[in-house]
């Protein structure tokens, strides 16, 4: 099967060359058993190669089973995978079949493979170099024929060097690797993926398609697209539905990409490079956020000191003596040693001064760290209707981390 041949069987816009060599070491590693970790960024279209090689094996006749290892509470994410007799657990009245078992003689794939818990990788490893699955609360193991597929987003091998990925279950999966570029390195792509898109809109809603401006078109070559493709369809199916203007400019869409790096959630940021948010321990994000919030207690407390200076000087208060520095209970003020007597001329002050407004002051004090995370996974959540896993995508983080944000703030989905 050429590469234009399965480029319109499984819709993939592009003429990226590292595009395209990921496609073709797709088909040709297809009719192979070894497993294939397929890496990228969240957005570019990882899932699509899973059923490329799927559909060109000899397995293509059974089943393709995908499973979200990121989307699987830890406490049920054994038993989801390799299934559980009954009565091994409360609530478990009868046998259940894992992934692993329904996929038997077909492909399984392991999408966010990176986020499986350590004790979880222990038990796949051996399922991938024994072949048998143990299900909760059997004593007998089954035999499974099962090609992996997997996926991940995060950088594994950082993973593996900070002790959060098993370095020999690394090696196991990755016996084929196929990278996915981001969508900001495949720039000649941008445009036609814009059109297709476009396209498909105006063919299912009846209307005309939109079309980009020359300033446009270098506008959306040069934004970074941290959200990939899933980032650049949902705009262009945004602006082709509101916009009435059909030729879109560069001011057109700059009403829509106001998405920048610094509106992710703050606690799960960092420098500035997309997926690093992936690469950030539960321990470090702590560390971040209590750094944070200290900055801004330190902030706060200065400002409110600013603050009482300015009272006490516009009120004649103002402590002249001492070398350098004088006293007032706990504050301080900076006087020359050798000063001349400062004369204050008083004015009768209103109730509440416009220059002194607490909420003048408090509006300058940056958001807390928690209400801006819990605002951001807000807006998410309503951008996708609820949708969790696609707004776990939208703010960097896994569906698990979401879930359990979810739970934290009380947000109601």
């Amino acid at each position: 099967m050429t590469t234009d041949t399965i480029k319109q069987r499984y819709d993939i816009i592009g003429n990226d060359s590292r595009l395209l060599l990921a496609i073709n070491k797709a088909v040709q590693v297809a009719s192979t058993d070894l497993s294939i970790l397929v890496t990228g960024e969240s957005g570019v279209g990882k899932d699509v190669f899973s059923r490329i090689i799927h559909d060109n094996s000899s397995r293509k006749h059974k089943k393709l089973v995908s499973v979200n290892c990121g989307a699987i509470p830890e406490g049920t994410i054994e038993s989801e995978l390799f299934g559980h007799v009954k009565g091994s657990f409360t609530g478990a009245d009868k046998d259940r079949k894992g992934y692993f078992e329904e996929a038997n003689g077909g492909t399984i794939f392991l999408d966010e493979i990176g986020e499986l818990p350590l004790a979880m990788q222990v038990k796949l490893l051996r399922v991938l170099e024994n072949g048998e699955i143990m299900p909760v609360g059997s004593s007998a193991a089954r035999k499974v024929d099962v090609r992996v597929v997997a996926a991940t987003n995060v950088d594994i091998l950082a993973a593996v060097r900070n002790g959060r990925f098993r370095e020999d279950l690394y090696y196991r999966i990755n016996q084929i690797s196929i990278y996915i570029p981001p969508l900001r390195e495949r720039k000649e792509d941008i445009h036609l993926l814009f059109r297709k898109f476009s396209s498909d809109v105006a063919e299912k809603y009846k209307m005309p398609p939109i079309f980009l401006s020359e300033d446009g078109k270098e506008y959306l070559m040069n934004y970074p697209w941290y959200g990939n493709i899933r980032e650049l369809k949902n705009m262009t199916e945004q602006i082709a539905v509101v916009e009435q203007e059909r030729t879109i400019t560069r001011a057109i869409l700059q009403n829509y990409l106001n998405y920048v790096p610094e509106e992710k959630m703050p606690a799960l940021y960092n420098s500035g490079i997309a997926g690093d948010a992936a690469h950030i321990s539960d321990r470090e994000l702590l560390l971040k956020a209590l750094t944070m919030g200290q900055m801004i207690n330190e902030m706060r407390t200065e400002i409110a000191n600013l603050k009482q200076v300015i009272t006490n000087i516009a009120h004649g208060n103002v402590p002249l003596q001492g070398d350098g520095y004088a006293q007032d209970g706990q504050q301080s003020y900076f006087a020359p040693s050798n000063h001349v007597p400062l004369r204050v001329e008083q004015h009768p002050q209103p109730a509440e001064s416009e220059e002194f407004q607490d909420s003048e002051v408090v509006e300058d004090v940056p958001l807390g760290l928690d209400k801006r995370e819990r605002e951001a996974i807000v807006r998410a959540l309503d951008r996708f209707n609820g949708r969790r896993k696609l707004a776990a995508r939208e703010l960097g983080i896994s569906e698990r981390t979401l879930y359990r944000k979810i739970k934290e703030y009380g947000i109601e989905v």
